[in-house]
């Protein structure tokens, strides 16, 4: 592919590079136009848990589309209800039973937030509008959800169309933001929630979001056990809804059907995204309970839909996946797996520069450092992470970039479920030498 060519197929392709052409995928393997094979260790973005490649949820999303190509989202599709009873019945935490869908991650919270501000707007407390994120998160590419937010990467050029939101320490223990050390800390990065909405007025705060383990962009941050459910009480105690980001996380990702289920909490509203379709269709869901929804179908007010929000394909392509899932107990499959790779993981710590390994279920990242003692990061000017991918690529694997300051080097890894023990062994030796290879061109 030509310069021009990059250009056109990649809109805003950085100079010099082209975009990987893509001619087919199987399992858990990409294909190139050339012939390259190339594992896919990170599922896209952190997408594909079925793997690539499955006819029936093809057949499955045909058949839908055949029989209605598109209804207003208001209105119900056989496809839509059975999707709704199976994640009611089988994927959701007790007690979230109110349902919308929407094309994507970004679409989901930003509508999770107009539900949370609808909420109390209906309640007749209309003081509370404001969310509280905390740093090293992100949640979506529209202007509310870059708000609450804090990937300060992606914020950067829209600093002066995104509201004022406060944030809270991230639960971040390699580099603990308050300089404490886990057990002793007593979770402090939970206190700083509390003290963030006591900052704000609590008469002002609609909602807490959080991501229940951090996604790529400070890599696979996995809080103590205690951290969420002294989040819940801090939230209940002060009258605020809980939202969870399982965007990443959810729909087995982390060895669990929902990573709140590790710690044994049921938020105000969850967001799911990406493993809902497994990537075979854009879509993305809100999941409350009948209490946040409650005030705002009481006084008849809207939450306005997405032009394809409960698209009827998409609907059927999600109940597949779903289906394949609890069928070839993919969920399970993915903490024994997740296990495995994290142990060949670990052994990246031999490596001078591979300061942390870190995850749970599929879902893992590995941080790089100059200095290991110090936890000193690479120079912004290396581009270390950016030659990771790019020796991962030669050396016939895909990694998916993170990173923000101060974990400036992260490569995330969520392949699909069904990767088998040998092709695990592959991502270890893979991005070894993907490692290696960049360290040493930054030297």
């Amino acid at each position: 592919m030509d310069a021009e060519a990059a250009r056109r197929y990649g809109f805003a392709t950085k100079a010099g590079s082209t975009p990987l052409r893509i001619a087919r995928t199987e399992g858990v393997w990409l294909y190139t136009d050339d012939g390259q094979q190339i594992l896919d260790a990170s599922g896209g973005a952190i997408v594909m848990n079925i793997g690539h490649g499955r006819r029936e949820v093809a057949e499955a999303y045909a058949r839908e589309a055949e029989r209605a190509a598109y209804v207003l989202p208001p209105f119900a599709t056989e496809s839509r209800v059975r999707l709704v009873d199976r994640l009611i019945g089988s994927w959701l935490p007790r007690g979230l039973t109110r349902i919308a869908f929407t094309s994507g991650g970004s679409e989901s919270v930003d509508a999770a937030l107009r539900v949370a501000r609808a909420h109390f707007f209906a309640k007749g407390e209309t003081k509370r509008w404001k969310v509280i994120g905390r740093d090293l998160s992100y949640h979506g590419t529209t202007l509310a959800t870059l708000a609450v937010g804090g990937h300060e990467k992606r914020r950067a050029a829209f600093e002066p169309w995104l509201a004022d939101l406060p944030k809270a320490p991230a639960c971040y223990c390699f580099r603990c933001p308050l300089g404490k050390t886990y057990p002793s800390c007593a979770v402090a990065c939970a206190d700083e929630v509390e003290a963030a909405i006591l900052r704000a007025g609590p008469e002002t705060v609609a909602a807490v979001i959080a991501e229940p383990i951090g996604g790529s962009t400070a890599g696979a941050l996995v809080p103590p056990d205690e951290y969420w459910p002294k989040l819940a009480a801090i939230c209940k105690r002060h009258g605020v809804l809980l939202i969870a980001d399982e965007v990443m996380t959810g729909f087995g990702r982390t060895g669990k059907r929902m990573a709140v289920d590790h710690f044994g909490i049921t938020p105000d509203m969850l967001i799911g995204g990406k493993g809902l379709t497994g990537g075979y269709a854009p879509m993305g869901g809100i999941f409350a309970s009948e209490a946040v929804v409650a005030p705002i179908a009481e006084r008849g007010q809207e939450v306005m839909f997405f032009t394809y929000s409960a698209h009827p394909a998409s609907c059927a392509a999600a109940d597949k996946v779903l289906e394949i899932l609890e069928r070839e107990h993919l969920v399970e499959r993915a903490a024994l797996m997740g296990e495995r790779l994290g142990k060949r993981l670990a052994r990246l710590l031999e490596h001078p520069n591979v300061g942390d390994v870190r995850g749970r279920g599929l879902l893992w990242a590995v941080e790089l450092v100059a200095d290991k003692a110090t936890k000193t990061p690479f120079p912004i000017a290396a581009g270390l992470t950016a030659k990771v991918v790019a020796a991962g690529i030669a050396n016939g694997i895909f990694v998916y970039p993170g990173g923000v300051d101060p974990a400036r080097d992260v490569i995330t890894l969520g392949p699909p479920f069904t990767i088998s023990e040998s092709e695990i062994e592959l991502i270890g030796e893979r991005l070894e030498r993907a490692i290696v290879s960049a360290v040493a061109r930054v030297a």
